[in-house]
């Protein structure tokens, strides 16, 4: 602290009364204590909540006028009074005498030098600056409650925006780059998620259809909103684009939606009204496909991609399901034909090819929708390759009853089918001609009206009896 360099001339003319005066104007309360800190006098401003607390002051001591926290303050304000040091201003609390909120205020204290017994403490009432500091806080706490509201809102809006199915683009109508794009835009317009920003907006259009998106662009500037226009991505995809102006902090965004045609007008699997329900089917091991009246598909789930070797849904979609469901001469056509007639189709056994080349047995069941209004046939796809059956048998077998044989229909073509069942028919009349000659092979010949070479050669493609011997004289071998 700078003190006065002449006191002495400046103060000497200046009487009890007016430095009484003086330090009145200066502070807010005024305390005359002696060494042991017992308060003999105060004078008070204009305040009349301290000049009430003050008058219960005199006679006690200055640490018994405040509260518990402040005494150790009001001993060491006291003790660097005695001491001469030079004052420090300490803040202690007061019992208000209403019972309502504590008193601050910020105390300095200085020895008399006129008579060294007598301290005199100076006061400045801090509850205006009390009400500033709690008005701060109030702000700051406002200012922090704000900023989390925004921070969940900004979150929700992110999840929203990215979790989307439809393809959502913001963009600078002056410059119409792209400030920010949801994934499914990304995806759709072949872009990674941060590749897009920052992108000249359109692009991945046709060219005709490019004019066609600025157009609506310009449009939108100019009206604010406007009608949507039906366009084509490069690799021939259609889509619907929709456009209109909206102002965040004054500067004006376009918000741009492209939304996916299904040729059929059928939607996704990963849109509809019951969620769960189309999540299950999508996450289902068995493959599930939807497919049009025309049997082309619609939609598929990851279990028919994999089984098909596909990557996507885009390189399924559009495509006949017999480019990789049935057999040569076995068309899925003829599934198609009997679920339309009877409503469904269970455990249908033939065969899918994969996109590479890989080939496995599967079964199918399926069930049509006619009556809706864009009529639809479901199938489910199970992979049958690993199954234990004790009556499987390998397609190249000949089959030995009626029972294996139409275990093989919808695996093998008509043909191959005819062919079988011939070799099936001739096995048993053989069989049949054997057992009447008891086993005499030259009578059965005979009773068959084939010669005996022949009936050798079809015994032996049927692995039938014993060639390498003589029939026990009852016949040539």
């Amino acid at each position: 602290m700078h003190h006065i360099k002449t006191p002495r001339e400046l103060l000497r003319d200046l009487d009890s009364p007016a430095a009484t005066a003086l330090v009145a104007a200066a502070t807010d309360l005024v305390l005359i204590l002696d060494r042991e800190g017992v308060i003999h006098d105060s004078a008070v401003g204009t305040d009349e909540t301290l000049r009430r607390a003050s008058r219960s002051w005199q006679g006690r001591r200055w640490g018994d006028v405040v509260t518990m926290e402040s005494r150790p303050k009001i001993e060491a304000t006291v003790k660097d009074a005695i001491d001469g040091s030079s004052p420090r201003w300490r803040q202690v609390n007061h019992p208000s005498p209403d019972g309502g909120a504590d008193i601050p205020v910020l105390y300095a204290a200085v020895l008399d030098s006129q008579n060294d017994s007598r301290i005199v403490a100076l006061g400045r009432d801090l509850r205006a600056t009390a009400a500033l500091q709690q008005r701060l806080v109030a702000a700051q706490r406002s200012m922090e409650q704000d900023y989390l509201r925004f921070k969940h809102i900004e979150t929700r809006y992110r999840l929203l925006f990215e979790t989307s199915k439809e393809a959502v683009l913001i963009v600078d109508p002056q410059t119409y780059k792209v400030v920010e794009g949801n994934s499914a835009a990304a995806e759709l317009l072949g872009l990674g998620p941060k590749r897009i920003v920052g992108e000249a907006f359109p692009f991945a259009f046709e060219d005709e259809d490019a004019d066609a998106v600025r157009a609506l662009l310009a449009w939108v500037r100019a009206v604010g909103r406007t009608e949507d226009v039906h366009v084509r991505l490069a690799g021939g995809t259609q889509c619907e684009v929709s456009a209109s102006l909206f102002r965040l902090e004054a500067s004006p965004l376009l918000l741009i939606r492209i939304t996916q045609i299904v040729p059929s007008g059928v939607t996704s699997l990963a849109s509809g009204d019951d969620a769960r329900v189309l999540k299950l089917v999508e996450q289902a091991p068995d493959g599930f496909v939807v497919t049009g009246a025309d049997g082309r598909v619609l939609t598929a789930n990851q279990a028919f991609l994999d089984l098909a070797q596909l990557v996507n849904e885009e390189q399924a979609r559009g495509q006949p399901l017999e480019r990789w469901v049935g057999q040569p001469g076995v068309g899925l056509a003829v599934v198609s034909a009997s679920m339309r007639e009877h409503g469904s189709i269970r455990l249908f056994e033939t065969r899918l090819q994969g996109e590479h080349g890989a080939s496995t047995d599967v079964e199918i069941s399926g069930v049509a929708m006619l009556s809706a209004g864009h009529p639809c046939l479901g199938y489910t796809i199970r992979d049958t390759a690993g199954r234990l059956n004790t009556h499987s048998r390998p397609l190249h077998e000949i089959p030995r009853s009626v029972e294996q044989l139409t275990e093989l229909v919808g695996r093998v073509s008509l043909k191959d089918l005819v062919r079988q069942t011939t070799d099936v028919i001739e096995r048993m009349c053989i069989e049949a001609a054997l057992e009447l000659t008891d086993d005499n092979r030259a009578s059965a010949a005979e009773m068959l009206g084939v010669s005996r070479q022949s009936l050798y050669a079809k015994l032996r493609r049927y692995g039938l009896g014993d060639l390498t011997t003589e029939n026990n004289g009852r016949g040539s071998p």
